[in-house]
């Protein structure tokens, strides 16, 4: 980034976001000079604060002023008064997506983590292990790091930067990795991919295009989308993961989903390698893990050294994450808001429940995605016991009259379902009524359904 924007006030509108706040963090630490302004204040604003960037709650035009380049998300919609002002006063004005490119601009090694799923899990566990033997990385993930208590950070001596790159709304173009990790391609985002698999596959294809020449693509050759893009593309420096074919550049065998931990055989161009542990739970964490061993091994780093944080990194906040653990009941929270990602959170679920049943509290997030994939959120909810289903988070959408929670409740056939209306402390109120002991409860979606979990705690402990 040009150092006399230094002199310029990067503001970022609300910069309590998960990804404006990673950006803003690492502009700080660097020395630029930040502020922010967002509607509440959260664990991502305080964050920041303490780095001594000015934040104020509430949005409002005289926020801005003629020293600052003005940063927005696609959430942020035209009628929004700061950026009014900031169109009034001709600001420079970026999306984030355009400091984040500038940022990785800035570093030796560009490594970026993208797909339809995995894309936070993956970034944050590369992120944790290079800190944890010390390899100084830069980073920005899409969600808090377990065991690193952050989103983002920045070394001076940073050689390596690590990003989640988000295709939701098309800007993935925009950048250029030296390692690129495609996870998975299954349609979501319908808003932006209104043909589907069509137009995110057509992004992707624009994306590769841009790429430098001698940037590496892992390639998860266990997914169909993946498989479907791979015999579109000529690009010769493909690497490839797997848990089905071994004739993949980096193959787990010998996989062993336990209680508490995964194990696996590394196999590397069909030499085994040793054995991998994981904390992280479920058959899609074996491949999450995969691929970040993969970029890792193809970095340089000894895959002796990179073991130990591999087998101890707990996550990310709101993947899988215990919230609540005591007085006989264990309540889950989970990010999944699409079909793939909700089955394969249930299934890890249910090989830690064991016998024990499982309470599934289910947030569609978005009308247009919750339409688009219907049929396929019906049959998600099958290793579930018991389902709510609470009110769809809109994030934007106008209401469906008829794709809409309550139609989704009375349409599944499952013979435990119930729609309950309401805010969050609404719906907590009423599901604990139906919460039995020894009960294994999972908060599902991506909007503010995680509070459920939350309060359900507090009530259970304080009947118990």
């Amino acid at each position: 980034m040009e150092t006399d924007n230094k002199n310029k006030c990067y503001h970022f509108i609300a910069i309590g976001g998960v990804g404006q706040s990673a950006l803003a963090k690492i502009l700080a630490i660097k020395g630029f000079r930040v502020s922010g302004s967002d509607i509440v204040e959260s664990k991502y604003t305080k964050s920041i604060q303490d780095l001594g960037v000015k934040i104020s709650i509430g949005q409002k035009k005289e926020n801005i002023n003629e020293n600052q380049i003005v940063v927005l998300s696609t959430a942020i919609k035209e009628d929004n008064p700061e950026f009014i002002e900031a169109k009034r006063l001709n600001l420079p004005l970026f999306h984030r997506s355009d400091i984040l490119k500038l940022i990785s601009e800035q570093y030796e090694t560009f490594i970026g983590f993208s797909g339809t799923h995995g894309k936070t899990t993956t970034t944050s566990l590369c992120s944790y292990i290079l800190e944890k033997i010390n390899a100084h990385p830069s980073y920005a993930s899409g969600g808090i790091i377990s065991g690193l208590d952050t989103n983002a950070n920045a070394y001076t001596d940073s050689k390596i930067f690590i990003a989640e790159l988000d295709e939701s709304d098309g800007t993935i173009i925009k950048y250029k990795p030296d390692y690129i990790v495609i996870n998975n391609l299954e349609p979501d985002h319908f808003d932006f991919y209104k043909n589907g698999e069509k137009d995110l596959l057509n992004q992707f294809h624009k994306f590769f295009e841009n790429l430098k020449p001698a940037s590496k693509i892992f390639v998860n050759l266990d997914d169909e989308g993946n498989r479907r893009f791979l015999s579109t593309i000529t690009n010769k420096n493909i690497i490839t993961y797997s848990t089905k074919d071994k004739e993949a550049d980096y193959f787990a065998d010998e996989i062993k989903l336990d209680e508490n931990i995964n194990s696996f055989t590394l196999c590397h161009k069909k030499e085994v390698k040793g054995e991998i542990k994981t904390a992280l739970l479920g058959m899609h964490n074996v491949i999450n893990a995969l691929s970040v061993i993969a970029v890792l091994m193809e970095l340089g780093f000894n895959l002796d050294e990179i073991k130990k944080p591999l087998s101890e990194f707990q996550g990310a906040k709101r993947r899988f994450e215990t919230v609540f653990n005591k007085n006989d009941i264990k309540i889950i929270d989970d990010y999944a808001h699409h079909p793939t990602e909700i089955k394969a959170t249930l299934a890890a679920l249910k090989k830690q429940a064991a016998n024990k049943r499982i309470v599934a509290i289910f947030q569609p997030h978005r009308y247009t995605r919750l339409k688009a994939l219907w049929s396929e959120f019906l049959t998600s909810f099958d290793l579930a016991d018991v389902l709510f289903v609470v009110d769809t988070f809109s994030a934007g959408d106008k209401f469906d009259p008829e794709f809409n929670s309550e139609n989704f409740a009375k349409t599944i056939n499952h013979k435990n379902s119930k729609y309950i209306k309401g805010d969050m402390k609404e719906a907590a109120l009423e599901i604990s009524k139906y919460i039995k002991k020894n009960d294994f409860i999972l908060t599902v979606g991506a909007g503010d359904v995680t509070k459920i979990g939350y309060l359900l705690g507090d009530m259970y402990e304080t009947k118990n």
